[in-house]
C-alpha cells in the first residue's frame, strides 16, 4: 500500500506525497487552462465601448491562494502511479504563456470589436493554434498600433491573426470512426414505429459529424496548442465545443454502445484515462486551461458501461490505478469537508476548482461579472465561478446566494447532494472492479467507503419532511468539522435532489423511502409537459427553469427505474417519452439535436446563459438513443410531429 499525504502550504496549493515502504513517491507539477473552437469574427457593433476591461499587463494567470483547509492525512490504496504536486508550475511553462497571450488577444479583440460582454463569445480565441513562434507572435502582438483608447484597428487584428494563427479548431479533424455502421444489426430492436426509427437512424448518424482525431502537430508541438493530444478518436459535443469534455462523455458512450460502436465508445475511456495519468484527475476538458478544474467524477461508471459490454478485464486493470487517485483527490482538502452532528462527525465533498482568477475562456464575461463586487472580493468570486463550472452546472440560482444576482455565487460554500451520490456510486464501482480483479482489500476498503458515505448523506441532506436529499450551505465563518444545522438545507426544488436515485442510495432499501421520494418529485413542480425542469427558478440562468438537460432526464428516468415500484417505473416511462417526443419535434422543425431544451412545451430548445444555444448534441443523441433502447416505442404509437 502506498501512503498518500496532503498538506497546504502558505501559498494555498495544495502538497501531495507518497510513500511506499522505504522508497520516496515521485514528485512532478503540471497545469492547466480550457477551450472550444471557432472561425474568428470580429464584430463591427455600434454599442459603446465596455470601459472596464482590466490592462493588458493583468492578465496573468494566478494560481489558488485563498483558502487554508486544515492539513489532512489521507491513506488510500493506489498503484506507483505518481499524483501531481501542484498546478502551479505550469504557470512558468509555454503553456501558461500561450494562454496568457491569448487571453490578452481576446481582450483586444473585445474591445476592438465595440460588443457588450453578452454579445461576445470569447471562447475561440483561447483555441486559435499558433502558426509561429510564440516569442515571434508575442512580439508581433505588441507591435500593433493602438488608438488613443487602446483598440486595435480591425484590419489590424485581423492580419496578425490570419498571418500568426490557424483557425480555431483547424488542430481536430472530421474523421470516419471505423466501427459506424449505417445501420448496425440489432439497432434498436424494440422501435416499431417508423417514423422514430428513421429519427433514431438520423440521431445516429451525427457520430459521423462529432468523431475527431487531434492533429499529429498537436503532440509535436504543444507548445502551439491549447488542445491537449489524446491517442484515441473522441467524440465531441458540437458547435463551439470541438474538444472531450469529461462529464458530457458518460452520455455519449452510453449512446456510443446503443449504436455498436463499441471500439469508439473504449476509446472515449481511454483518452479519458490517460488525461487522468497526465493530470492527475480528468480535467473539465481537454484542454490546457481546462485543468484547474474537474467535472462530475463518472470516470467509474464510463468503465463500468464498457466494461459490460466488452468483459475487458484489462480495462480493469487499467483504470483502477487511476480512479483510485481520482477518488483520493475528490475526498481530500479542499474538496473534503467535515460535518459534526450528533456527536459524530461525516465526511462529504464539495466542488472546488484550483482557481481565482477569471476563466481564459470566459475571461471578458467574469470580468464583467466581478465588476458588481469589491476588488478584495473578486479573487474569491472568481474561485466560485469556476468551482461552478467544475459542477457542469455552470450556472444556476443553485449556487447563489441572491438567484438574481450572478456575482453572488457562493459554490465552495455549498455541500451538493449530486456530486458526493456520484462519488457513492464511484466507491461501489470501484469496490466491484477491486473484486473482480481479486483486490480484496481494496475492495472491502471502498466497500466500508460506500457505506459511510450512506450514512453521511442521509445525516446531512436527507429532509424527512421533504422526502428527499437538499444541498447543505456552509456557514461562512468558521472552522471544521461545521457543525450542522437544519436551516443550512437548501429548501429549492432541483433535479439534483432525486441524483441518489440513479447511484442507487436506495435500492436495497425497505423503509419506503423511494415511494416518498417519488411523491415528492411529483410534487415538486419540475416535472413539465416535456420534461423535467433543472430547478423551480426562471432566472435566466442555463441550469434553470425552464430549461431541461438531457443527462438530468436520464439520471431521473434510470433512478425511477431502479426501484421496485411500478408507480416509479410508469413515471420514468412517462417522462422519457416526453423528452423523446420533444427531442423529436425539434428536431423535425430545426434539422438539429440541441444542447438543451425548454420543458415547457413541446419542439422548444433552450436557452440562457453566457453563449447561444448550441446543437450537434453529444449528449442529447446519447440519451434519445439510450431511452429508445430501453423503453423501445410500439408501431401503433404515434409521436407528434
Amino acid at each position: 500500500m502506498i501512503a498518500r499525504h496532503e498538506t497546504v502550504s502558505d501559498t494555498g496549493v495544495v502538497v501531495v506525497s507518497e510513500r511506499k515502504g522505504k522508497g520516496k513517491g515521485k514528485r512532478r507539477g503540471v497545469g492547466g487552462f480550457h477551450c472550444g473552437c471557432y472561425r474568428v469574427q470580429l464584430l463591427d457593433c455600434t454599442i459603446s465601448l465596455f470601459k472596464s476591461i482590466i490592462g493588458m499587463e493583468s492578465l496573468g494567470l494566478n494560481f489558488v491562494s485563498l483558502v487554508k483547509p486544515i492539513p489532512v492525512s489521507v491513506v488510500v490504496p493506489t498503484s506507483d502511479l505518481s499524483m501531481p504536486t501542484s498546478l502551479a508550475s505550469s504557470l512558468e511553462a509555454e503553456a501558461g504563456r500561450l494562454i496568457c497571450l491569448l487571453q490578452r488577444i481576446q481582450s483586444a479583440a473585445f474591445q476592438t470589436s465595440r460588443a457588450s460582454p453578452d454579445a461576445f463569445d470569447p471562447k475561440p480565441f483561447v483555441d486559435l493554434p499558433l502558426r509561429c513562434g510564440l516569442r515571434e507572435t508575442e512580439e508581433a502582438f505588441s507591435a500593433l498600433s493602438r488608438d488613443s483608447a487602446g483598440s486595435i484597428p480591425v484590419e489590424s487584428l485581423l492580419e496578425f491573426l490570419e498571418h500568426y494563427f490557424d483557425e480555431a479548431g483547424s488542430d481536430i479533424q472530421v474523421i470516419l470512426p471505423d466501427d459506424f455502421e449505417a445501420e448496425p444489426e440489432g439497432f434498436l430492436e424494440n422501435v416499431h414505429n417508423l417514423d422514430v426509427r428513421n429519427w433514431a437512424l438520423e440521431v445516429h448518424s451525427k457520430w459521423l459529424e462529432l468523431t475527431r482525431l487531434t492533429v499529429p502537430d498537436v503532440r509535436e508541438h504543444p507548445e502551439r496548442h491549447t488542445l491537449l493530444p489524446l491517442p484515441h478518436p473522441v467524440v465531441v459535443p458540437g458547435s463551439r465545443f470541438r474538444e472531450v469534455y469529461y462529464w458530457d462523455s458518460y452520455w455519449t458512450i452510453r449512446g456510443l454502445l446503443v449504436s455498436k460502436m463499441v471500439d469508439t465508445a473504449k476509446g472515449v475511456v481511454l483518452n479519458l484515462l490517460s488525461l487522468a495519468e497526465s493530470l492527475g484527475f480528468v480535467p473539465n476538458g481537454a484542454r490546457s486551461y481546462y485543468s484547474n478544474r474537474s467535472q462530475p467524477c463518472l470516470l467509474s461508471e464510463m468503465v463500468k458501461s464498457v466494461y459490460l459490454a466488452t468483459s475487458d478485464s484489462l480495462l480493469l486493470e487499467q483504470s483502477l490505478p487511476v480512479l483510485l487517485r481520482e477518488y483520493a483527490r475528490w475526498t481530500s482538502a479542499p474538496h473534503k469537508v467535515r460535518i459534526s452532528k450528533g456527536g459524530r462527525t461525516f465526511e462529504l465533498s464539495r466542488y472546488f476548482a484550483f482557481w481565482n482568477e477569471p476563466r481564459p475562456e470566459s475571461y471578458t464575461i467574469d470580468v464583467e461579472v466581478a465588476s458588481n463586487v469589491p476588488e478584495e472580493l473578486r479573487p474569491q468570486l472568481y474561485l466560485d465561478i469556476a468551482s461552478a463550472a467544475e459542477s457542469g452546472w455552470d450556472f444556476s440560482s443553485r449556487w447563489m446566494e441572491d438567484p438574481e444576482k450572478l456575482h453572488t455565487l457562493r459554490t465552495t460554500r455549498i455541500l451538493p447532494v449530486d456530486l458526493n451520490a456520484f462519488l457513492y456510486q464511484m466507491e461501489g464501482n470501484i469496490s466491484e472492479f477491486a473484486s473482480i480483479l481479486g483486490e480484496g482489500y481494496i475492495s472491502d476498503q471502498f466497500s466500508a467507503f460506500q457505506a459511510a458515505r450512506k450514512v453521511a448523506m442521509d445525516a446531512v441532506f436527507w429532509n424527512d419532511a421533504k422526502g428527499q436529499w437538499l444541498d447543505y450551505w456552509l456557514p461562512k465563518d468558521s472552522l471544521e468539522p461545521y457543525v450542522f444545522s437544519s436551516s443550512a438545507q437548501n429548501r429549492q426544488n432541483l433535479v439534483s435532489n432525486y441524483i441518489p436515485l440513479w447511484t442507487g442510495l436506495v435500492r436495497n432499501e425497505n423503509s419506503g423511502r423511494a415511494s416518498r421520494v417519488v411523491s415528492a418529485l411529483r410534487m415538486s413542480g419540475l416535472l413539465q409537459e416535456a420534461g423535467v425542469a433543472t430547478t423551480d427558478l426562471n432566472t435566466g440562468q442555463q441550469w434553470d427553469a425552464p430549461n431541461g438537460w438531457a443527462p438530468l432526464q436520464h439520471m431521473v428516468i434510470e433512478g425511477l427505474g431502479l426501484l421496485d415500484d411500478d408507480s416509479a417505473t410508469d413515471l420514468a416511462v412517462d417522462i422519457a417519452r416526453r423528452w423523446l417526443t420533444t427531442n423529436y419535434i425539434t428536431y423535425k422543425q430545426t434539422g438539429h439535436m440541441h444542447e438543451k431544451y425548454d420543458v415547457t412545451s413541446f419542439g422548444s430548445y433552450g436557452g440562457g446563459g453566457e453563449y447561444e444555444p448550441q446543437t450537434g448534441f453529444g449528449w442529447t443523441n446519447g440519451v434519445a438513443l439510450s431511452l429508445l433502447d430501453t423503453i423501445g416505442w410500439p408501431a401503433d404509437l404515434e409521436i407528434e410531429s
